[in-house]
């Protein structure tokens, strides 16, 4: 294939291994997965063996190729373009901005949340997904179900390639499936494979300064920087301490937020203490495809083992705020308290332990408040709990909003938003938690 460079060439034996006939039938060959540095230059491999495989002979004439980028339309452009330019002053292209005819092999480049087009293609033999990790969440499944339809239909090509992006997401996905069960040959090629060659080690110095090197070069699945905490006030927040001793004193306020999910959803749960004038994080994680009474067990186990004040639950969940109040003999419903609290203009704590909190109408104020904590240096997050970490680094907001779709472990992060809203600066003894009646 002209125009290669050698390292380009030693990429293209290990995903063709008979360079010489890469269109033989292995079955993993065909379909690759490609999770690469920045600047690496895969997607420029990818076209250049998407137009080899036009010119080679005539074996794919009459089929069509596909390029599937994210929504943007000028992307889809982009791409097709630099195809075009590997033939200028060679072949004039008289055909539309995402279109390019090579040897009767017509290749067209699709928006992601366009899709519909390419599913009813009769004769596709090649699709290359690019940057698929950074398509939006329902567009990465569709995208993926779309193109492995053609694996059967009419054996084509697959090439899925992204540097990684959030966990939970495509990449991230196809990564943790099982050798045996997965359908493609999987490639990883972060920063040190282009040293030397793309970047010279001065440069890689200065790009480790950045808070998003280690997704883009070390190829680690962290989100996109959010918008809601400074990086830094992040940094500042990690920090060693007794995670696991659960009673530092009698008197450590201690919460829960619980982000109820069933089915698909992630149900997420974090712990935080008061002591020594800091939050300190005790608990932060997520429970996938989780199981009704498993988590209601697990919420009683936890409020055991670490003592627990008070309970914080997204009100929009009410038959599993009634499971928990039911089993810690507290009022079913809280309606009562409610409406008492109102009257009277005081906090629900005084009323309950386990409380209802709406996030339409509150979810501007706790996010506020988590950023006040952060800020003053009020926080300390343990280093294992890495995915609450992800979570305040990737979280993004969108007027207001929390958007749960770029904020990676978004369950984890509305947990530990409800668990904030306990008053940590107006600390209770635990055996005078005096429960106010009128």
């Amino acid at each position: 294939m002209p125009g290669l460079c050698s390292w380009e060439l030693e990429l293209l034996i290990e995903i063709f291994p008979d360079c010489s006939n890469p269109t033989k039938d292995a079955r993993k060959n065909k379909h690759l997965w490609v999770k690469k540095a920045t600047g690496l230059g895969i997607t420029e491999l990818m076209l250049r063996l998407m137009a080899w495989l036009c010119l080679k002979d005539e074996s794919l004439r009459d089929s069509q190729m596909c390029i599937v980028t994210g929504p943007r339309i000028e992307t889809a452009i982009s791409l097709v373009n630099r195809m075009k330019n590997l033939f200028k002053g060679k072949i004039k292209f008289d055909t539309k901005e995402t279109v390019i005819e090579l040897n009767g092999v017509r290749i067209e480049a699709f928006p992601s949340h366009h899709l519909d087009t390419l599913r009813g293609l009769p004769n596709v033999s090649f699709i290359l997904l690019d940057e698929a990790d950074f398509f939006p969440r329902s567009q990465q499944i569709d995208a993926r179900h779309i193109s492995e339809r053609y694996i059967g239909k009419s054996n084509a090509f697959l090439a899925i390639v992204s540097t990684p992006n959030a966990p939970g997401g495509l990449f991230d996905t196809i990564e943790r499936e099982a050798e045996n069960e997965c359908l493609y040959k999987r490639i990883i090629q972060d920063y040190t494979v282009g040293l030397g060659k793309i970047y010279s080690a001065t440069e890689i110095e200065m790009a480790k300064l950045s808070p998003g090197f280690e997704r883009e070069y070390n190829l680690k699945y962290m989100g996109l920087i959010g918008n809601v905490f400074h990086i830094e006030d992040i940094e500042n927040s990690i920090a060693v301490y007794d995670a696991e001793n659960e009673f530092i004193n009698d008197y450590a306020p201690v919460s829960v937020g619980i982000d109820c999910g069933f089915g698909s959803s992630p149900f997420g749960i974090v712990i935080l203490r008061f002591v020594d004038g800091k939050i300190q994080v005790l608990f932060a994680d997520q429970f996938e495809r989780p199981d009704y009474n498993e988590m209601l067990y697990k919420v009683l186990e936890l409020r055991s083992k670490y003592r627990v004040d008070k309970i914080y639950i997204d009100g929009a969940n009410p038959e599993f705020i009634r499971s928990v109040k039911k089993e810690i003999c507290e009022r079913p419903d809280p309606t009562p308290f409610i409406e008492r609290a109102k009257k009277y203009r005081r906090p629900l704590e005084n009323y309950m332990d386990v409380i209802p909190v709406h996030f339409a109408s509150e979810h501007k104020t706790m996010i506020t408040r988590c950023k006040m904590m952060l800020e003053q240096g009020l926080l300390q997050i343990h280093p294992k709990f890495d995915k609450l970490i992800v979570s305040l680094r990737t979280a993004i907001e969108e007027e207001g909003n929390l958007d749960k779709e770029l904020t990676s472990y978004d369950d984890i992060f509305d947990a530990f938003r409800l668990a904030m809203k306990y008053g940590f600066d107006k600390p209770r003894r635990r055996m005078y938690n005096f429960i106010e009646t009128l």
